[in-house]
């Protein structure tokens, strides 16, 4: 056992009120509610605030309005948590295309009146933010309890000197979003969820229980769990006992434990002080956790006083081993798995940055169709439920801390809070996620300007000790974009090296620093519209950009970039590299590049021939008025649409799956006669294509040939047609043909039943076809939706990056055949919705939902 002072804990002032009351016998010893529900929201400070500062914000005495309990708040809207102002707009040209020209920045305020029953009389309570953009301030009935200023942090703040058991309370929180502060767009208001946490005086700590498995074989799993107990306001005599239950897919525990540890040793705490306390246990005949079969465990800590149960708390976990290896790469359970990542930013395309469980699930299920078994959480802690769903879903994480350090990317980023803040952020991030079986390595940086500074590489070594200092059972990594970065020292501050875009160094790094693990932490950034395809078609990837789109043909990238093709070859000429996480793997709001009006980062090159190409590009956009709001890097767009580049990494990360996919699209009248180049991407190995019949050669792939080409194809109508050979059998075909004109709506929700709570939702695709029900490519048609039931459209999308329309608009164009709507359902009311969608000289056509209580 080990005292500890108390750690991370957020300003309270006073003394616990009543903590030595007595607790009603019937009342649990902790409960998690939602706090999401019943907020009243205003923008800005109100009239009559004066000038707010960090000073102020604390001063018991500043009485600042809007924080005091009888401010009359009846006008401000009603809305419940999560929610993000800046994704109600409206776009502005004027804005920045860099954070996806919505207003995203400004003051804030919540405030929610609620009760606390009478018998909550000498409990802690506490309320827990999962994330807040930014810089929060937190009062509960006008006394300032605390807050955070790390937009992506998740912190809590103690309630309990001011709380009033059994009378109304007042929580209020500003946040001030201040602009130039992003270099994407990160979203405005409480984002994620919020809980209100009730305990006994002697309870386990937030994030207090880490979960380990430091010996797996075939027979037997060692589990090691490490519990924080406080005791708050009163000295007390611990012991903590443990149970482990096997997980099913639902999360549900089994009847019995599979392993107990029954109480420890009593361990004296003195009044307003920690104890740590581990156990550790056997589990016979483990079910590991692995990508295939994400097998889940629960550790159940009971902990008491003097004998009394105090707490009881859950910490789902999983059973792996998971090592990476300077010649074999990413080794889980024993045996090498090629990292087959992404790059995620936070945001949910038409929603925003409102964390939405279901919205997340699909955005994972679409990856997992694609191959995807990797997330790269860039360039910031996610939310936790990003976490628990890789967990259930297995997907293994890179969960990074930071964009920046001491020197900035944009003036008012995160750099003014590194010094004062970076141990509490980074030791928060990993308290709370060090228990998830998904993540496989802390990262602590990303692209980090310090590392061209000849001393960089200290801060660097600081970070990595506090990162081992919580968590010694992963490796620390960062995302190096520096060319010399590999040689410099900060090769030797990391456990494992991660390299952005740089394919062909990975055998020059292995050379000079064989000892250490090698990966690709951000790759390729290939840029492409879904749909779009411009002639002539070149292999110079900065061709391929006109009329503010990119072309689909998969070879266009920015200065720095690649195209995929090139980050494979580097990975199959060196065998050693774990694999590789690509930017991106959804579109996201902001970084329209090539598109955008203020793109000064591109100016962060080291390479000087970049740097000049880098500036010209720069200044010839800002001589244009650019309207993109969204990136062109995702392999699927915003709207969650499918574009080329996902069947090129489907072919790649899913070898035995029997595929073909033919680019581009077969409607090009202006083109008869012209050359109209063909790719085709498989996973077989050779290929033949017929176009209307007529055979245009058969070919084989080569040892480093990722896409099969016929680039002498002369355009003429009708239908295009590939067969797939594999190992000489025949594998997989793909068909496009010209097709008619618009002439019918096809619906297709990507699920039927929904839960009544609110929260779910049901993704509507609609396809403009022609007669014969086949998707036509350049249409455009104006759709409008309507739903009846209970429920709303709370977003409609097309996925094209220069539409301004509202995402809140029940209108919305197509974009080359396609368009959604999102369908919420309404909490406590079950029964049918029924979407509606209509078009100019088409008939309606609607899909039924069933909403389930």
């Amino acid at each position: 056992m080990t005292l500890i002072p108390r750690s991370l804990s957020i300003i309270a002032c006073g003394v616990a009120l009543l903590c030595g009351a007595a607790q009603a016998a019937d009342m649990p010893v902790r409960e998690r509610l939602s706090f999401d529900a019943g907020w009243r929201f205003a923008k800005g400070d109100p009239a009559g605030s004066g000038q707010i500062d960090d000073a102020r914000l604390k001063d018991p005495a500043a009485a600042i309005p809007a924080a005091q309990p009888g401010f009359d708040d009846a006008a401000w809207r009603k809305l419940d948590l999560p929610h993000d102002w800046g994704i109600e707009g409206p776009f502005k040209q004027e804005y920045p295309g860099e954070t996806g020209k919505l207003p995203w920045w400004g003051v804030g305020w919540y405030r929610k009146h609620f009760t606390l029953p009478a018998g909550d009389a000498g409990r802690r309570v506490y309320l827990d933010i999962d994330g807040a953009m930014s810089h929060a301030a937190v009062w509960v009935n006008g006394h300032y309890v605390g807050g955070w200023p790390y937009g992506y942090a998740s912190w809590r703040v103690d309630l309990t000197p001011y709380a009033k058991p059994g009378s109304d309370n007042v929580v209020a929180i500003r946040l001030d979003n201040p602009p130039d502060s992003s270099r994407w767009y990160p979203g405005g208001g409480i984002y994620r969820n919020v809980w209100l946490v009730k305990t006994a005086p002697v309870h386990v700590a937030q994030y207090g229980t880490f979960v380990t498995t430091p010996q797996v074989t075939k027979d037997a799993a060692t589990v090691s769990v490490q519990t924080t107990v406080e005791s708050d306001g009163q000295a007390a005599q611990v012991q903590v006992a443990t149970e482990i239950y096997l997980l099913d897919a639902a999360g549900k525990r089994g009847a019995a434990p599979v392993a107990r540890q029954t109480a420890s040793a009593p361990a004296k705490v003195v009044a307003d002080r920690e104890a740590q306390l581990t156990q550790t246990l056997t589990v016979p005949q483990p079910r590991l956790w692995s990508i295939a079969t994400p097998q889940r465990y629960v550790a159940v800590t009971t902990v008491t006083d003097n004998g009394k149960v105090t707490d009881v708390v859950e910490t789902p976990f999983g059973i792996r081993t998971a090592v990476f290896d300077p010649a074999r790469g990413f080794i889980l359970n024993g045996k090498r798995v090629p990292l087959q990542g992404v790059c995620m930013h936070h945001d949910m395309g038409a929603l925003g940055t409102a964390i939405n469980v279901r919205a997340l699930e699909r955005q994972l299920e679409l990856l997992r169709e694609m191959g995807t078994n990797a997330i790269r959480t860039s360039h910031n802690p996610p939310a936790p439920e990003l976490l628990d769903l890789a967990d259930r879903m297995g997907f293994v994480v890179l969960d990074e801390a930071f964009d920046m350090w001491q020197i900035p990317k944009k003036p008012n980023d995160y750099h003014l809070l590194f010094d004062a803040w970076h141990e509490k952020d980074l030791r928060a991030q990993i308290r709370r996620d060090r228990s998830h079986p998904s993540v496989i390595a802390w990262s602590i940086g990303n692209e980090i300007p310090e590392q061209g500074k000849p001393e960089g590489w200290k801060l660097a070594a600081r970070l990595a000790e506090i990162a081992r200092g919580e968590d010694r059972t992963r490796p620390v990594t960062m995302a190096d974009n520096h060319v010399d970065s590999a040689y410099n020292g900060f090769q030797n501050v990391v456990d494992l090296f991660g390299y952005n875009y740089k394919p062909g160094l990975y055998g020059k790094v292995h050379a000079a620093a064989p000892y250490l693990p090698l990966f690709g932490s951000e790759t390729a950034s290939t840029i492409s519209s879904r749909g779009e395809y411009f002639f002539p078609v070149s292999d110079d990837k900065s061709k391929g950009a006109a009329n503010f789109q990119v072309s689909s043909y998969d070879l266009t990238a920015p200065p720095w970039a690649t195209t995929p093709d090139a980050e494979f070859k580097g990975q199959d000429d060196n065998p050693f590299v774990a694999g590789e996480f690509v930017w991106t793997g959804f579109d996201y709001l902001g970084e329209p590049t090539p598109y955008n009006d203020d793109a000064s980062n591109l100016l962060n090159f080291t390479d000087p021939a970049q740097q000049a190409r880098a500036a010209q590009e720069l200044a010839t956009m800002k001589k244009i008025a650019m309207p993109s709001r969204s990136s062109y890097f995702g392999i699927i767009d915003l709207a969650g649409f499918k574009k080329d580049r996902f069947y090129l990494y489907q072919a790649r990360w899913r070898p035995d799956l029997p595929m073909a996919h033919l680019l581009p699209h077969w409607n090009w009248p202006e083109r008869v006669g012209q050359v109209t180049p063909v790719h085709l991407y498989t996973s077989g190995d050779e290929a033949e294509l017929f176009l209307n019949g007529k055979s245009l050669g058969r070919k084989k792939r080569g040892p480093r040939d990722y896409r099969l080409r016929w680039d002498d194809v002369v355009y003429q109508p009708g239908t295009l047609k590939a067969v797939v050979y594999n190992h000489g059998k025949r594998w997989a075909e793909d068909t496009v043909a010209t097709t008619g004109k618009p002439a019918r709506l096809l619906l297709a929700a990507d699920r039927a039943k929904l839960a009544a709570d609110g929260k779910d939702l049901a993704f509507v695709t609609v396809t403009v076809a022609d007669k014969d029900g086949r998707l036509v490519p350049r249409s455009h048609d104006r759709i409008t939706f309507k739903l009846s039931g209970p429920g709303e459209i709370v977003a409609t999308d097309n996925g094209d990056a220069t539409n301004l329309e509202p995402f809140q608009s029940h209108e919305r164009n197509a974009f080359n055949g396609l368009a959604l709507a999102i369908v919420k359902t309404r909490a406590g009311e079950g029964g049918k919705l029924t979407l509606t969608a209509s078009a100019d000289g088409m008939a309606p056509v609607q899909v039924t939902l069933d909403s389930q209580p």
